[in-house]
């Protein structure tokens, strides 16, 4: 262990190695070190906040090296998820959103987007970016356009607007804008799982479709399904001047 201590001097947490290495994101780095899936110049290391020397230290996952490019560039995809595709990195028969992504760089999605839902997804190898969007603490803005299989009421809109109770938790306020009878717009700063489904079904209507349009200030735009591209440098510039401290 000691070539492990004489390393900490360059003061690199190993859970923000393994996501600059583009791994995964920070918060799934910390459980695979939790779980004793990484291993530090073949010691397997426990403890959140262990630092090491890119240059110097050798990390494994599951006995799987994992490189650490100190010069990689940071990639900033946006997706328009098809339904039908999960934003996942790896599950046993499903359809993944990073097989529409044609590129040799690893990156991963920020945050989730249900599989029956579509619309705009970010992906990328920035691990300080994704940790901080990941997190609602910081919040950002995620706006989605629903349609309802039936007429949505001034009264469901108005509560889904104030919070509602959900898995016993109060979703923060939203806005909420209606479009057509059974059409509106919601713009959350949280991400509860299938939140906006179940917060349309207390109100007894269901979600025919649920498309997203925007996270923070990158919108889906005129983006085809199933297509991707890079963020702009001017979309970068803002997102990254936001997020980073």
């Amino acid at each position: 262990m000691s070539k492990i201590k004489a390393s900490i001097q360059s003061s690199l947490r190993l859970q923000k190695y393994l996501a600059h290495a583009g791994l995964c994101s920070r918060r799934k780095a910390e459980k695979y070190i939790l779980d004793g899936r990484i291993k530090v110049n073949n010691h397997i290391i426990k403890v959140l906040g262990t630092k090491v020397d890119p240059l110097n230290d050798k990390v494994f996952f599951d006995n799987n090296e994992v490189t650490f490019n100190v010069k990689i560039s940071k990639i900033y995809i946006a997706l328009n998820k098809p339904e039908g595709y999960v934003t996942s990195c790896s599950q046993q028969n499903a359809k993944i959103i990073l097989d529409l992504v044609n590129i040799q760089e690893r990156v991963y999605p920020i945050g989730r987007l249900d599989k029956d839902s579509k619309g705009l997804v970010l992906l990328t190898n920035d691990g300080d970016l994704h940790n901080k969007l990941s997190h609602p603490s910081f919040n950002h803005e995620k706006e989605y356009i629903v349609t309802t299989t039936s007429m949505i009421s001034n009264e469901a809109l108005k509560n889904m607007a104030q919070g509602m109770m959900i898995d016993k938790k109060k979703t923060r306020k939203a806005k909420v804008t209606r479009l057509s009878k059974n059409k509106f717009c919601i713009i959350l700063k949280q991400g509860l799982n299938r939140q906006i489904r179940k917060m349309v079904s207390m109100t007894g209507n269901k979600v025919d479709t649920l498309n997203r349009i925007r996270m923070a200030n990158v919108k889906l735009g005129n983006l085809k399904q199933g297509k991707w591209r890079y963020l702009t440098p001017k979309e970068i510039k803002q997102l990254t001047r936001k997020f980073h401290f």
